[in-house]
């Protein structure tokens, strides 16, 4: 028997505790040995759930014990998750966890500890939720290197970027109706702005590259300013808006960003719409790979919670090797990178095309039927430093985004 530890009875932790009653047989049945839920840490009791008489107030109840196995943290938050995770591969039990900030922040010392310790410190849950993703980073694309890893790593951002696109609805509205449907906390800094998709990316870059990916260091750019003019451009330019984390490696650089793509139909997450994530990975022998499903919710991300559990029962005395080293990546300035750029112009075309030109150099320019006040151009490959210091020279730009 493999005892577990829960800590959190929240969305996550309620369903890491579904999945195992539910699927108890087939669990029980790959894992070798029963599991067992031992104890659940929350602050609050639940009355009438059976789940009441596992309940405990104290980690050290579980923190303590010998015959926990395995904990499972699904707190969310650095503190005081660190501690508690930190204190539990250190007294000799295994940790599986949802928390990207965790993970995000002290990923490699605590995989390190794991190592020391012939424990595992597992985080499918982190970034894709229901979606396998590190797994296949971690064993089944060892043979490649990895050269770019482009991902759809935020639910919440590509409902509203999809709802957007399809309905011609502006971003508030939008924004409303996910937070009546649960699809976005009361508080939607850390989806809108790109700050969760920036912390998954650097969870994969770290794991692709070998070297810690501080999220710190990459450059993120969320949502708020795109409008539905910009979707109204795309469809005339054939192309969708996504917001996309991505990180590239290109002899021992790497450069990473968070930000909305103009990207073309044949991309493969140009079709990856509402709720759905999809995380697109390039090697260097096994070419491009696409993993696409559900990146979050209750059970999904239950799901990869308990599919980690099992891996840990299986390997009880066995490190599950990950290569994620504590030294610092060093990522490329954005400034010094290219792209092409569509960029919106406030102004009548006969006025400010002179201008955008001597600015941008040669431009494609793009218009839409019955709107005379402002028109956009795609501006051709040229660096990101260049491109933001002419618009502001320009000084009428009103939006602007990369295209893939």
């Amino acid at each position: 028997m493999v005892n577990i530890g829960i800590l959190g009875y929240g969305t996550v932790g309620s369903g890491v505790v579904e999945v195992i009653n539910t699927n108890q047989e087939s669990i029980n049945k790959k894992a070798g040995t029963q599991i067992n839920v031992k104890y659940v840490l929350d602050l609050k009791d639940f009355p009438g759930d059976p789940i009441q008489e596992k309940i405990v107030h104290d980690v050290n109840i579980i923190l303590d014990d010998p015959t926990v196995n395995v904990v499972v943290e699904v707190m969310g938050g650095v503190e005081p998750a660190y501690t508690f995770v930190k204190r539990a591969l250190l007294s000799g039990k295994s940790v599986v966890t949802s928390n990207k900030a965790l993970v995000a922040k002290h990923g490699a010392e605590l995989l390190e500890i794991a190592r020391e310790k012939k424990l595992n410190f597992l985080f499918e849950a982190s970034v894709g939720g229901g979606i396998p993703v590190i797994r296949p980073l971690n064993q089944s694309l060892t043979a490649d290197e990895i050269k770019e890893i482009a991902g759809i790593l935020n639910g919440t951002t590509n409902y509203i970027l999809t709802k957007m696109d399809k309905e011609g609805l502006p971003f508030d509205t939008v924004l409303r109706e996910a937070q009546e449907k649960g699809y976005a906390e009361r508080n939607p800094e850390a989806d809108v702005e790109g700050y969760d998709a920036c912390r998954k990316i650097a969870i994969l870059s770290s794991l692709a590259y070998g070297f810690q990916v501080d999220f710190e260091d990459i450059h993120t750019e969320g949502i708020t300013k795109i409008t539905d003019m910009d979707f109204k451009y795309a469809e005339k330019l054939g192309r969708s808006i996504k917001l996309i984390g991505m990180s590239r490696k290109e002899a021992d650089k790497v450069y990473a960003i968070v930000a909305p793509f103009l990207i073309t139909p044949d991309h493969p997450l140009y079709s990856v719409n509402d709720v759905i994530n999809g995380i697109h990975i390039t090697g260097n022998m096994v070419g491009d790979v696409t993993f696409i499903g559900a990146g979050a919710g209750k059970l999904p991300t239950a799901s990869a919670v308990v599919t980690d559990v099992v891996d840990c029962a299986k390997h009880l005395g066995t490190n599950i090797m990950s290569f994620w080293s504590r030294e610092k990546q060093e990522l490329v300035d954005i400034s010094k990178t290219s792209r092409a750029f569509y960029v919106r112009i406030k102004g009548s075309k006969a006025e400010k095309l002179g201008a955008v030109k001597e600015a941008f150099g040669n431009v494609r320019v793009v218009e839409l039927e019955n709107v005379n006040d402002e028109f956009a151009v795609v501006t051709e490959v040229m660096e990101e430093g260049r491109f933001e210091n002419a618009a502001a020279v320009l000084g009428c730009v009103e939006n602007r985004i990369r295209l893939w």
